[in-house]
């Protein structure tokens, strides 16, 4: 044991923060306590404290600093930005990849419209968000609704523009025509608080307004419109009937599971909107030394900060002992408070149970496709007689037409599956001309020249080709004395109809013959996931990359249009045939552009024909 237990006593005995340090002074693991001399002690006890990380991390620890705080507020507070700052390795984090689905109105705008968005983290202050949604699918079917409940707008900012008479949307009745003045902006204002408030969930005050307004439009006898109104509400009282059919609680709440087994934990969220059951998230966590509580106290500072709105309540499998700081920590800030309720017994309970059957079921479920993963991959190693197994494997693939735009792409699978954060793009800088070996070695030279310089070579190299890539792939390798690295090769043969077999060929180093898999072979569905995912990756690298370039000679002798402003045009109008067929006032709406440079616009496209 590295840590001096004679400083044991030396702790404060007031409340805090803990941060266990290594020799090299990396953050383990950060903790809080009312009292970090007691707490901390736990740690040392011969049992570990009980907790099944605890032994694998104490032998680690030579450092131990302490930060005081006044409240358990603070506490929590700090320990959440001390884990997001240091990301130590025994604590549960969660991963900003993930990302959600919600409803967005710009309400900024002039003509304010309903989107489906995706978003990483926290959503972006430039509209309001409704969600997130459990699936695209849900959030489809709710945008539908609104559409049709809602005549709002559905057309891009620069399509408004450019309109000059309204589309089909508005003979259908599902839009009221901004973009030709057929509404004022008092009646389009109007549309949109209703939508936002069908969206917060105040149908019946929505209801409501839509009565008087019905009765005003009948006793001044526009019966047309008061007849599109009563079908507006019609609309929505059946939405409400349809959502009351099976209410498991009569508010928005979350339920949330912990199962734990091992060394893994996973969290299930799930959310109950509007009385009915919409869905589940999971969470995974590893080797994480927090025990239940802890970590139940971590995800729901981690999760819900990022989340705009809020359920009214979130049911929690375990008690915790501050329960009114934790609802005050993630609902600052937001529209709507929350609480947090242990409940025990009725229909709350019965959905902490269920959540916590949810976790079980995915642990299963992830457990049995881990087991499946490894059995592929070993059966990988033996058959192709690996030297070592497959953990991460690393494929790359080339994308150009006739030497045009050389690029290379690699992607990483690790344990069988994607991992997007090793992802790797390259420029091709030294081949010219359609030279696919030259290419292969210059990249492969460049990713594992600096692979040795920090120590991160794979195990398994996959090249998208035949015999003479594979050589390539070896020749690198030589050049850069790399003997640690298993290297194959997959091409496709053409007019292969052997029975059973696919037309994928393997290549393995220094056997003259290809290996031909079956086709319900599993370790062949792996090679060609990570192939396919290889070519995918490339072509959308290319066609960017020959997109920009189009884009630059086509604009490239305006006078006085650079990157930056192409970039603004062609952000605006989304693509150049649009730019060309711009008016002088559609010119006149895009920020950052002067009357010489849409003079220097108009005068380039009235003389030259580009497309």
């Amino acid at each position: 044991m590295s840590f001096d237990m004679s400083r044991l006593d030396a702790f404060s005995t007031q409340p805090g923060v803990y941060l266990m340090k290594n020799k090299g002074g990396h953050v383990l693991y950060v903790g809080k306590a009312k009292n970090l001399r007691s707490r901390i002690k736990q740690y040392f006890l011969p049992s570990g404290d009980g907790r099944l990380m605890v032994p694998f991390l104490i032998p680690q620890v030579a450092d131990i600093d302490t930060i005081l705080v006044l409240s358990e507020k603070e506490a929590l507070l700090l320990e959440n930005n001390l884990i997001k700052q240091y990301q130590p390795k025994y604590n549960a984090l969660l991963k900003d990849d993930k990302s959600y689905i919600a409803l967005k109105i710009n309400h900024k705008n002039k003509w304010p419209m309903v989107n489906l968005v995706r978003y990483r983290g926290k959503p972006e202050p430039d509209g309001l968000y409704f969600g997130p949604y459990t699936s695209a699918q849900a959030a489809r079917g709710t945008l539908d609704l609104l559409n049709r409940i809602f005549p709002l707008r559905q057309c891009s900012d620069q399509e408004l523009i450019r309109r000059t008479r309204p589309c089909i949307l508005y003979d259908m009745k599902r839009c009221i025509a901004p973009c030709v003045n057929k509404c004022t902006k008092e009646e389009y204002d109007l549309l949109v608080d209703r939508t936002v408030k069908f969206l917060k969930g105040q149908d019946k005050d929505v209801i409501k307004e839509l009565y008087v307004e019905m009765d005003a439009a009948s006793e001044a006898l526009e019966f047309e419109k008061a007849g599109m109104i009563l079908k507006t509400i019609q609309q929505i009282e059946k939405t409400i009937e349809v959502q009351n059919v099976d209410k498991l609680l009569g508010t928005d709440a979350d339920a949330l599971g912990i199962y734990r087994q091992g060394e893994d934990v996973i969290i299930s969220q799930l959310q109950i909107r509007s009385g009915k059951l919409m869905g589940s998230y999971h969470f995974n966590f590893s080797h994480i030394a927090q025990d239940d509580a802890e970590l139940l106290e971590s995800f729901l500072i981690q999760h819900y900060e990022k989340l705009e709105q809020l359920p009214q309540e979130i049911l929690l499998p375990i008690e915790l002992e501050n329960t009114e700081e934790l609802a005050e920590i993630i609902a600052a800030n937001k529209p709507r408070k929350t609480s947090l309720h242990t409940p025990q017994r009725g229909d709350k309970k019965s959905l902490v149970t269920m959540a916590l059957s949810n976790a079980q079921a995915a642990f299963q479920k992830e457990k049995d496709q881990a087991a499946i993963t490894e059995k592929t991959l070993l059966e990988m190693q033996e058959r192709f007689r690996l030297n070592h197994y497959p953990k991460r494997i690393e494929c790359f693939d080339n994308s150009n037409i006739f030497g045009d735009e050389p690029v290379s792409c690699m992607v990483v699978f690790t344990e069988g599956v994607k991992d997007r954060s090793r992802y790797r793009k390259y420029k091709v800088k030294t081949v010219t001309g359609p030279d696919d070996y030259a290419t292969m070695l210059e990249v492969l030279l460049r990713r594992y020249r600096r692979a040795q310089e920090e120590n991160d070579l794979p195990d398994l190299l996959i090249v998208d080709g035949g015999k003479g890539h594979l050589n390539v792939a070896l020749k690198a390798f030589t050049e850069l004395n790399i003997v640690s690295v298993d290297v194959i090769g997959i091409a496709k043969q053409e007019s292969r109809h052997d029975k059973g077999m696919t037309s994928e060929q393997i290549f393995l180093p220094n056997v003259k013959d290809p290996i031909l898999l079956r086709h319900t072979s599993p370790v062949l569905f792996l090679l060609q996931r990570i192939r396919d995912e290889a070519h995918r990756f490339a072509i959308t690298f290319h066609r960017k990359r020959r997109s920009k370039k189009t884009i630059r000679t086509a604009l490239s002798d305006i006078p006085g249009i650079g990157p930056a402003k192409c970039k603004i045009l062609l952000t605006f109008f989304g693509s150049v045939k649009k730019l060309k067929e711009a008016s002088i006032e559609d010119l006149r709406q895009v920020k950052g552009l002067s009357e010489s440079n849409i003079q220097a616009i108009q005068q380039y496209f009235n003389n030259k024909s580009i497309l």
